[in-house]
């Protein structure tokens, strides 16, 4: 039999109305807060994360394939589509690449020599951008066009179109369709149905083009959402007399997000010709990805004040029940019972306090993640965060790993309050009152 163990169950056995029972019960809420509030911090900041990311790359892609004379810039200048370096890219897959012979940093920044990508290519498009200005008789409105192909993906824009429909692209068949941002729409007044003028430049002579719009979106991205309009890829190629063949760029979307770097580099050094640069939409607008960062740097400093908090309280309560004890202790010295030993009670005493707290933490901080899950409670205003709700994103590994580092954290630093068991001198204790 453990008698250490054996003596601590017996231990934490208290009546309801002493000193003790309370203090137990309040170091078991307050780690059960604290973890709460740590998972509750994790799902929230990655939901928001995660969120963030999959609207931005919902709207740009991945990587951008442009003329190498843009680099940075929405100027319009054309690559030639090659259906060769297209079909190339949309092969790509399990790439391999030698980061010491491939023009980069050294190798002591980038990892191991020798680097392949988890997957690959999921989709790539064509695509176009012009600057233009919106005039509806009354009202005047800086934008950029976006034009879009018929291979274009529409999975991420119908999910936010909020009136009317999509754009249906025909390869043989140019439209006067346009998509518009509901924040575009209430400054111009617009609603579906309304016919649009857009004048471009080219070459100092305004080009008006009518449009049709056709549906209103919104993303929440309101950088964005106010510069840009969705039309046909083939209004820009007449609007700029390139030819069939001639286009804006690539976005390109791939499998998975860590390969991002990797992929990027080989298609610059694999694939594409001189006249063409390939840059990814982190290094393109890094202001957003740079905030969401901060918001990680916010996480861990909550997570360590909790952690800290979780410690303080256990520690103090050991103290608590040593003192509490200090007659007992005095009297197992006095029956031949190690300091060793003794401070084992009160560890075990601690661990179940511990346990208890855990159990319950993640009980409320899984509960209450749920629900903002599954009912939006907390609002959020989506011109300042890019979300109207707040997201919620679990991950039960990093779960897992919060629990055992607060389980083994704390009772690493529970050791510190037991050695006062070494210095209570049984004599003293045993007429201790």
């Amino acid at each position: 039999m453990n008698i250490s163990r054996y003596i601590a169950s017996r231990t934490s056995i208290v009546n309801r109305s002493s000193f003790t029972y309370w203090i137990v019960r309040l170091a078991i809420g307050t780690v059960a807060i604290s973890l709460a509030v740590m998972i509750l911090s994790d799902a929230m900041m990655r939901g928001f994360q995660e969120e963030i990311s999959k609207k931005i790359f919902g709207f740009w892609g991945h990587i951008h394939v442009v003329n190498a004379g843009v680099h940075r810039s929405f100027d319009v200048m054309p690559i030639t589509h090659d259906t060769s370096i297209y079909n190339a890219i949309q092969r790509l897959s399990n790439v391999r690449i030698d980061m010491s012979v491939s023009g980069g940093e050294s190798n002591n920044n980038l990892g191991p020599a020798v680097q392949q990508s988890h997957g690959g290519v999921r989709h790539i498009q064509r695509i176009g951008h012009l600057p233009g200005i919106i005039s509806t008789g009354t009202f005047l409105e800086g934008i950029f066009a976006k034009g879009v192909a018929e291979d274009y993906d529409w999975s991420f824009l119908n999910r936010h179109i909020v009136e009317g429909e999509g754009l249906v692209i025909d390869d043989s068949i140019k439209t006067k369709d346009v998509l518009v941002s509901s924040y575009t729409a209430q400054r111009l007044k617009l609603s579906v149905g309304d016919p649009m003028v857009v004048y471009f430049v080219r070459k100092n002579r305004q080009i008006p083009v009518k449009f049709h719009i056709k549906g209103i979106y919104n993303t929440g991205l309101e950088e964005y959402d106010k510069k840009f309009i969705i039309v046909d890829l083939k209004v820009i190629q007449r609007v700029l007399n390139w030819k069939k063949n001639q286009i804006g760029g690539y976005e390109i979307f791939i499998d998975d997000l860590s390969d991002i770097d990797l992929l990027n580099r080989y298609m610059y050094i694999e694939i594409l010709p001189p006249d063409m640069w390939s840059e990814t939409i982190k290094a393109k607008f890094p202001n957003i990805f740079e905030w969401l960062e901060l918001q990680g740097i916010n996480e861990r400093v909550i997570l360590g004040l909790m952690l800290a908090i979780s410690i303080i309280n256990m520690m103090t309560t050991m103290l608590i029940l040593i003192l509490e004890r200090t007659r007992m202790i005095g009297l197992l010295k006095a029956l031949g019972m190690k300091d060793r030993n003794i401070r084992k009670v009160f560890l075990y005493y601690a661990a179940k306090i511990l346990l208890l707290g855990v159990f319950w933490g993640n009980i409320f901080g899984l509960g209450l993640a749920w629900v903002q899950k599954t009912f939006h409670i907390i609002r959020l205003n989506e011109a300042d965060y890019y979300l109207s709700v707040a997201p919620v994103a679990f991950n039960f590994w990093v779960i897992v790993s919060i629990n055992i580092v607060v389980l083994l954290t704390t009772l690493v630093f529970l050791w510190i309050p037991s050695w006062l068991v070494t210095k209570i001198n049984p004599v003293k204790a045993l007429v201790y009152e």
